[in-house]
């Protein structure tokens, strides 16, 4: 139980913050080869345009689940509070639609990227791998989306 409240409260951080320190060295990396040994590495941009990939869905998700999402709230703010909260979960629900329908053209997309066998330019990487960022950033995101409703839901008031 220990282990689910840890990864709960600690899952999109972690992952953000080893993709980002990954690729910031990959960086660094990638302009010390360049610039210092006039020798540039053939796989750097590639692997750090991935992570960033990866950081980016992954980040959605730790979004929802900090409140920290971009949002026009002009309706929001003049709503009463009681119309509020169910307003938040109408817009969770929508984004939740919008979630499922990623994960499942992106599962139909990963399909079609491990049936055509297609690897990356520079890495030899099967791109699946690269397609499936989306899929679970989106699963991720839909987890999190869930909470907030229930969230929501159990809330006497909502601000």
């Amino acid at each position: 139980m220990k282990v689910i409240r840890f990864l709960d409260d600690n899952l999109e951080k972690m992952l953000c913050t080893i993709t980002l320190a990954l690729m910031s060295a990959i960086i660094v990396l990638q302009v010390f080869f360049r610039y210092v040994l006039n020798n540039s590495l053939s796989w750097s941009e590639e692997l750090a345009r991935y992570l960033f990939i990866w950081t980016i869905y992954i980040g959605i998700s730790y979004g929802v689940k900090m409140d920290k999402h971009v949002a026009v709230d002009a309706v929001y703010t003049y709503m009463p509070k009681g119309v509020k909260k169910y307003y938040a979960m109408v817009a969770y629900a929508l984004f939740m639609i919008f979630a499922v329908l990623v994960v499942y053209y992106g599962v139909t997309v990963v399909g079609m990227q491990i049936t055509s066998g297609q690897v990356s330019p520079a890495m030899g990487l099967p791109m699946q791998y690269v397609y499936v960022a989306p899929v679970v950033g989106m699963v991720l995101t839909i987890i999190r989306l869930v909470q907030k409703i229930i969230e929501a839901a159990r809330a006497e008031e909502w601000e």
